[in-house]
């Protein structure tokens, strides 16, 4: 049996193959384990890597720092594919409010850092690297060390002590314990899971009212032998006609059709606007138009082809020469009515209204082909995570801090990620991926990172407890990791009246930790807490670099 010692004590391919698979399979087991119907998911991952390392299931340094941050690239990269086409609206309407909140985690994590450097006397590059650790930031210890060796190499006699024992001590209860944080709220709030799912869409909703359909019977004179086009050049809202009766006969109309006294519309906008319409047309009519039996149907189209995602409707002839009426889209869980500024993307499904033959056509067009969609575009993900690793390596020069700042391995990915998502299409690429891959490349991810983080972890932290200031510094990193969550959390709720879901992404992200993020989601069952995580990571990570680097410039 000397074969199976050797593949669990020595350095090879099959033995890093083992560890990792362990370690994710029995982590993701327990996360499954409710304790008074409390979880810790996937964060288990984390304690089996501890324990594996501590008992010398080693894995090469190399590997393990690969596994590490390729699976953090993988993590918040999906995520970026998945929030994107929400993000920009999220940023227009709290994206002043979140990134304050956000920064005001980072300033109180600081501030009671300081002042436990101050009441304990523990030397402020110390602190700097529990403060690290407590809120799961390693940028910013690389970037507290960088700043030490910089006062060094000016001239300043000073002790560099090792910042990376306080970051390892601190780190695990960083990760945990914004998890339960997390869990305080949602008991603290009452928080009903369900009620906050439908407040999050209706807020989505907001910005993108959902089309409703009324039949209209013409009435005004002012509207008789006049083009179809003069109702939406009155009127100042997203409007579709797809259907008019005239003379017994039900067409889908164009721009040009002419109306005439007592013809019926069928109209598709949003219900707010219901009351305009009538004032300008007529009354509601009695008659249904969907309901008569006609020539013309209705069809949901799936768009696969991308030869159809780079032009507005507008331009695109074929579709403005035909006899059928797109009437709305439905884009990640959200129904808009299409314009003709509208543009199509993978995986749109799209409502298309007129003549059998002519939408069957059409349907050619769009591709309409749910195999096509099962095979995701690689080119497009894996370039654009080459982007994302480019721009997280941009060095930025802050005047003032000695060394430059750089949005790192888990920011440019994040940022590429949600740009491509939503512009990707006007650029010929197509980065999409349906739902399950999507979740299948996220939850790899992580456990990948989470397992890295253990196994690298876990060889001293025993140790480290059990000799010198170990005990005590990992009660600095919770006071640390807690105090700025529990303050803000409660200002975030009372005076800035976010949801549940938004706190779950505005901690996540303010604390850089992809597994908070990975817990929201998975508790919230959406990417609600993603979108709020994503408007706030940013600033967040720079701010934590730079307050890493200005306690060592300052307090030194």
């Amino acid at each position: 049996m000397e074969w199976l010692s050797d593949l669990f004590t020595k350095d090879s391919v099959a033995h890093a193959v083992l560890i990792y698979g362990l370690v994710i399979a029995i982590g993701v087991t327990l996360g499954k384990v409710k304790i008074l119907n409390i979880s810790l998911g996937i964060t288990w991952v984390l304690f089996v890597g501890i324990i594996a390392s501590h008992f010398h299931l080693l894995i090469n340094k190399e590997v393990e720092h690969f596994a590490r941050e390729f699976g953090l690239i993988l993590f918040v990269y999906s995520i970026g594919l998945q929030v994107g086409p929400g993000f920009l609206s999220s940023l227009k309407k709290q994206g002043l409010s979140l990134n304050l909140l956000a920064a005001a985690v980072v300033l109180t994590g600081a501030i009671v850092t300081v002042a436990i450097h101050y009441a304990t006397g523990t030397p402020i590059a110390v602190m700097a690297g529990i403060m690290s650790g407590a809120v799961t930031n390693t940028p910013g210890l690389g970037a507290a060390q960088q700043a030490l060796a910089d006062l060094k190499a000016s001239g300043i006699d000073l002790a560099i002590p090792n910042l990376g024992l306080g970051y390892a001590v601190a780190y695990p209860f960083g990760v945990i314990g914004i998890i339960l944080s997390l869990i305080f709220f949602r008991y603290a709030f009452k928080v009903d899971l369900l009620a906050e799912k439908a407040l999050h869409k209706e807020r989505l909703l907001k910005d993108v009212p959902a089309p409703s359909t009324i039949n209209l019977e013409v009435e005004n004179p002012k509207l008789f032998n006049q083009p179809l086009r003069i109702i939406k050049s009155i009127i100042n809202t997203k409007l579709v006609i797809s259907r008019i009766y005239h003379d017994g006969e039900i067409t889908t109309p164009d721009s040009e059709t002419i109306l005439h006294e007592n013809d019926i519309i069928l109209a598709v906008a949003p219900k707010e606007d219901f009351e305009k319409l009538k004032i300008l047309v007529g009354k509601e009519s009695e008659v249904d138009l969907i309901k008569i039996k006609s020539n013309i149907i209705s069809r949901r189209i799936v768009v696969t082809k991308d030869e159809v995602t780079h032009k507005t409707i507008g331009e695109q002839r074929f579709i403005n020469s035909q006899d059928f009426t797109i009437t709305r889209v439905s884009r990640a869980g959200i129904e808009f009515v299409a314009t003709t500024d509208t543009v199509f993307q993978i995986g749109d499904i799209v409502t298309v209204v007129g003549r059998e033959e002519a939408v069957t056509l059409f349907a050619k067009v769009l591709g309409n082909s749910l195999k096509r969609l099962d095979h995701p575009n690689l080119a497009p993900i894996f370039f654009g995570i080459v982007l994302g690793v480019l721009f997280g390596s941009i060095p930025f020069v802050v005047p003032g801090i000695p060394a430059p700042v750089k949005i790192g391995l888990a920011g440019g990915p994040l940022i590429v990620a949600i740009l491509m998502s939503r512009f990707g299409p006007k650029l010929y690429l197509t980065p999409y991926v349906t739902q399950g891959a999507n979740l299948m490349l996220r939850e790899i991810g992580i456990v990948l990172f989470l397992a890295s983080v253990g196994l690298s972890s876990g060889e001293h932290f025993v140790e480290i407890l059990v000799s010198g200031d170990g005990l005590t510094w990992m009660l600095y990193g919770m006071i640390i990791t807690l105090s700025p969550l529990l303050i803000v959390g409660f200002l975030a709720k009372v005076l800035f009246k976010c949801s549940y879901f938004e706190i779950c992404g505005l901690l996540s992200g303010a604390s850089t930790d992809p597994p908070a993020l990975a817990f929201a989601t998975h508790s919230a069952g959406s990417d609600a807490p993603a979108i709020t995580y994503a408007t706030v990571y940013p600033l967040t990570m720079i701010l934590r670099i730079l307050m890493a680097q200005m306690m060592i410039l300052v307090f030194m």
